[in-house]
């Protein structure tokens, strides 16, 4: 079982609860109950939207009968999660299962609280290996990806065939901007982003980031100056709103469905509602710089086995992750989260039921973890100062290199 690191488990769990303003201890119903057939499981995931009556409960209901066992499943909100992770690690009362947003995986496995996958023995060997990276830490891997979405740029035909723009002819930064330029002289808008000053920003922010060639642990370099100066540009010529500083991805994609926009960045999850806008739409991978598809930010969460007293338990916990990411079940849970699967195999059979879904999983092959390039649990205290230099930068307060540089001397001493 992976040695506890309690010292700065128990920071890491008080930082959370200052976060939250506090949070309730959680129960050990999980670690007291026995190993073998027929005992009770826990289970924690980011989805309260789904109900006992949901498809998803019933998977992973029917996932726990198939093991011989009950699983209980609880959904908390995201943050509420990962606060509630930290403090049952401490107390030692983890979830037998805990499914986590990608970027929060090295910040529990540093705390001590997940077992690794050589531990574990998950299998990992047909996963994408940049979508499998989200969940390495120190060259142990904690978890298996239960499917990955992404960014890409959904585009309005309509709006561009008045405008005069070929979408061919947008390959890179400049061809881009120059039909943004010719959208907002026929009298359209031009494109519409999240650039709100929390990691939604950052997240829809990285694809152009690293599109430059920049790289996280250097904020201010001049690849980094650039990128920012793009967004920068677009707002003060108008090919971009003003609302991108306080948009959320959902505010941003309603200022798309109005059907105004050319653009509009956002992800694999609108598919269904750019189609209830009655939209003309396509979908373009973001544009490097000087061309080719940018590396965009993953999503998606991990099936993780958190550490246990009973290590008995591991067995029918690893029996229940498995059947939860099998190639069908892997295709019919990510097509309900309007996931890309993380395997080849499950991935043909998604696009085959859905040709429309082939933009995106190329999207998801050319993506990226946060919390890769090594690192890990210094992502989140990066993260937060370069969403605070997109904020000053676009509200005018601050030149992107002004805003860059001040952010990475933040960045330096937060991440010593």
């Amino acid at each position: 079982m992976i040695a506890h690191k309690r010292a700065r488990l128990i920071g890491a769990a008080v930082l959370a609860a200052a976060v939250v303003g506090g949070v309730a201890a959680c129960s050990s119903s999980g670690s007291g109950s026995s190993g073998s057939a027929g005992g009770s499981y826990t289970f924690w995931d980011p989805y309260p939207q789904f109900d006992a009556s949901s498809d998803w409960t019933k998977l992973v209901e029917q996932c726990g009968t198939d093991a011989g066992v009950t699983v209980k499943r609880t959904g908390y909100d995201t943050s509420d999660l990962t606060n509630k992770a930290l403090l049952a690690g401490q107390q030692g009362s983890s979830p037998d299962l805990l499914l986590v947003d990608n970027p929060v995986v090295s910040t529990l496995a540093d705390a001590g609280i997940l077992t690794s996958t050589s531990e574990n023995k998950l299998d990992t060997a047909d996963i994408q290996k940049n979508i499998l990276a989200a969940g390495v830490l120190d060259g142990k891997t904690y978890g298996v990806p239960i499917g990955a979405n992404t960014l890409a740029l959904y585009y309005n035909k309509t709006v561009l065939k008045a405008a005069g723009v070929d979408i061919a002819t947008v390959k890179d930064w400049s061809s881009l901007t120059d039909a943004l330029g010719k959208v907002t002289a026929a009298g359209k808008k031009g494109i519409t982003f999240s650039a709100i000053g929390t990691e939604e920003g950052s997240f829809q922010f990285l694809p152009w980031f690293w599109g430059s060639g920049a790289n996280l642990k250097q904020l201010d370099s001049d690849k980094a100056v650039q990128s920012l100066a793009l967004w920068t540009d677009w707002v003060k010529k108008g090919y971009a709103p003003n609302s991108v500083i306080n948009n959320t991805q959902t505010t941003s994609w309603q200022e798309f469905a109005t059907g105004d926009f050319a653009f509009g960045e956002n992800g694999t999850w609108q598919l269904g509602n750019v189609k209830k806008a009655g939209i003309d739409y396509g979908i373009l991978t973001v544009p490097g710089i000087d061309g080719g598809d940018a590396a965009a930010p993953t999503g998606g969460e991990f099936m993780t086995l958190p550490v246990q007293k009973d290590t008995a338990r591991y067995a029918t916990s690893k029996k229940i992750a498995e059947c939860l990411t099998s190639t069908k079940n892997f295709v019919k849970t990510d097509t309900t989260l309007s996931y890309i699967a993380p395997t080849e195999a499950a991935q043909k059979e998604q696009v085959a039921a859905n040709p429309e879904l082939k933009p995106w999983v190329d999207a998801v092959a050319a993506a990226k973890g946060r919390t890769s390039d090594d690192l890990g649990t210094d992502y989140p205290k990066i993260s937060q100062q370069l969403w605070g230099a997109v904020q000053n930068a676009l509200s005018g307060s601050q030149t992107p290199q002004a805003a860059l540089k001040a952010a990475q001397s933040a960045a330096e001493a937060a991440t010593k």
